[in-house]
């Protein structure tokens, strides 16, 4: 089989103007190029098909597909093989994206902690007086407001709302309570999914001025 047409193509659909710019560009040598040129993409590295396939603007399995003989039974599981491997190579950089996303949120959580546990007071306060000044200041918070929501990071209570007191979520301010007993919160906490971030800080109703 000769691929060099399809090659071609490719090239030029991407601007490149000869093989020797296609093997600098890619970091392979000519020979990796002969070789599919020649429909031996199976003894061609998965890293260097990677390089060009990238290189070309294409997938690795368009790659593949271009430029292997599928009817050819000796290559099939060679061809196998290779998209095996970019798939399982798929799965650990989708699994890498998603564990530095986290870390990131995590950072970002962490660099925002005070604002997250002193703002909804603060604006709980000012929504009580629209004559307070700062009060003009709650609309701006709502960019930050998407953004946790698209986190799926929530807070555990309103800021003045009566619960039941629960020790896994609430951080008791004074006074004590026991399970279920009535508390209000004063700082609200926070969830992600799953994950608690902060616990709610509360006081007992009959000691939290109600």
């Amino acid at each position: 089989m000769d691929y060099t047409d399809q090659l071609r193509s490719r090239m030029e659909a991407a601007g490149i103007a000869s093989f020797r710019a296609l093997a600098d560009a890619a970091g392979v040598s000519t020979w990796t190029l002969r070789q599919l040129r020649g429909g031996a993409i199976a003894s061609i590295r998965l890293a260097d098909l990677q390089s060009l396939a990238q290189v070309l603007g294409i997938s690795l399995p368009t790659l593949v597909a271009d430029f292997s003989a599928t009817s050819d039974p000796a290559s099939k599981p060679q061809i196998e093989a290779i998209q095996q491997e970019y798939q399982r190579l798929q799965q650990q950089l989708q699994q890498q994206q998603r564990v530095l996303r986290e870390e990131f949120q995590a950072e970002v959580l962490n660099t925002l902690e005070s604002w997250l546990l002193q703002w909804p007071t603060a604006a709980h306060a000012a929504s009580q007086n629209p004559a307070v000044p700062a009060a003009r200041l709650i609309p701006l918070m709502c960019p930050i407001e998407t953004l946790l929501e698209n986190w799926q990071v929530e807070q555990i209570a309103a800021v003045g709302a009566e619960i039941p007191f629960d020790p896994q979520q609430h951080q008791l301010m004074d006074g004590s309570a026991e399970p279920g007993d009535p508390v209000r919160v004063r700082y609200t906490g926070y969830r992600q999914k799953e994950r608690l971030l902060y616990r709610a800080k509360v006081s007992p109703v009959n000691e939290a001025g109600a």
